[in-house]
């Protein structure tokens, strides 16, 4: 049975004749930068997140370089955050000319270390980034009682997390003093090419982040301060419109999917050879506590057990495969092998599998049949 990792044109399929409606009505309104649409999609995100302001932007990557622009990071400031990531996390500090500062994770959930956090902070500490990866919050109280005592910005990458909810019920996005969300099409709210969104609660850096996707302008032609085109597509917009009412029975299918998978596993007794995500807040009463964007094991004999999916037809992914302070690119930053070791150990060992809202149960036991031959 072929497995793929995601499965776009089934998860569009039901969706089709609403998609293009959709994307006919922009057509035909001749308005495709900063439409009503896009105006409707902020509003609704900003409801569905908690948050004051949404402000719609061109992709995830750019919501990180926006938000951080408009907590002034620049030359000379150190930003701490994550070494395992997505490249964007860092790659926009160091747009900036800021210096990225990696710490390291907990190797339970993979989120970002807060003790760590607080080894790394120096007076130029000008900013935070926790991430909230794979799909449920990093542990963001200490976090934010370090920034506070210190007076310390906090941008959350919430680009994998849009629905998890942390202890108190706050959404990620919305804890720190902004959140930054992607919806590249993989995402568990994903648009038909790039699309982002920055969320905060603050009116003045709401104001701050719609001039910079505008090259700082306000008004038109007008700019008092150096910005970017950052601006959202409103076709994106009018897609994501469609889909955003059905994000929670999408999530609750990665959570079904989720729990599956942990009663498929424990029957084939695989707990010694694959270590199954754990959820940090589970029976707190969250509701979405994780919401599974990505479903990651540990497994022994990781890239063998891999290969041996993909000849059976099941696709699988490895996020990350190189933690960000040994990437070549960050090579004068003076991290080497050893450096951040639950990171390092995470790229070694990590592994994702299917687990999009219209995967099978057949598919499924597949997967986990093909795990346990492979153990076997």
């Amino acid at each position: 049975m072929k497995v793929p990792l995601l499965d776009l044109p089934a998860h569009h399929r039901e969706l089709r004749d609403e998609l293009v409606a959709a994307v006919t009505r922009v057509l035909d309104s001749g308005a495709y930068i900063l439409s009503d649409e896009v105006k409707k999609l902020e509003e609704g995100v900003a409801a569905y997140c908690g948050a004051r302001f949404a402000i719609g932007v061109s992709s995830g990557t750019d919501a990180l370089l926006a938000a951080l622009m408009a907590v002034d990071v620049g030359p000379g400031d150190e930003v701490v955050t994550t070494a395992f990531s997505f490249f964007a996390t860092a790659g926009t500090i160091s747009r900036l000319g800021a210096r990225p500062v990696f710490v390291d994770i907990d190797p339970a959930t993979y989120n970002i270390d807060p003790k760590a956090i607080e080894r790394a902070l120096t007076p130029k500490t000008k900013c935070i980034v926790p991430v909230h990866l794979y799909g449920q919050c990093a542990d963001m109280k200490p976090i934010l009682e370090l920034a506070g005592a210190r007076g310390i910005k906090i941008v959350e990458d919430a680009a994998q997390a849009i629905g998890a909810r942390y202890p108190g019920g706050r959404q990620a996005g919305t804890l720190g003093t902004l959140g930054c969300l992607s919806f590249f099409p993989t995402k568990n709210l994903g648009a038909a090419g790039d699309a982002g969104m920055v969320l905060t609660d603050d009116p003045a850096l709401a104001a701050k982040v719609r001039m910079i996707r505008v090259h700082g302008s306000e008004p038109k032609y007008y700019h008092k301060l150096v910005g970017g085109n950052f601006r959202i597509d409103s076709i994106q917009a009018a897609v994501l419109n469609v889909k955003l009412p059905r994000l929670d029975g999408w999530t609750g299918k990665r959570r079904e999917n989720a729990a599956r998978y942990a009663s498929l596993f424990g029957e084939k007794g695989l707990g010694s050879k694959v270590t199954l995500p754990q959820p940090a807040y589970a029976n707190q009463g969250l509701g979405f506590d994780h919401i599974y964007h990505q479903y990651v094991l540990r497994a022994e004999r990781r890239d063998a057990l891999r290969e041996h999916l993909t000849q059976a037809g099941v696709a699988t992914e490895i996020y990350y495969p190189l933690p960000l302070h040994l990437q070549e690119c960050f090579r004068d930053l003076g991290y080497r092998p050893g450096s951040l070791p639950e990171s390092e150990r995470a790229a070694r060992e990590t592994i994702a599998l299917p687990i999009y809202p219209e995967l099978t149960a057949e598919q499924q036991s597949a997967v986990v049949d093909a795990i346990a031959g492979f153990y076997n």
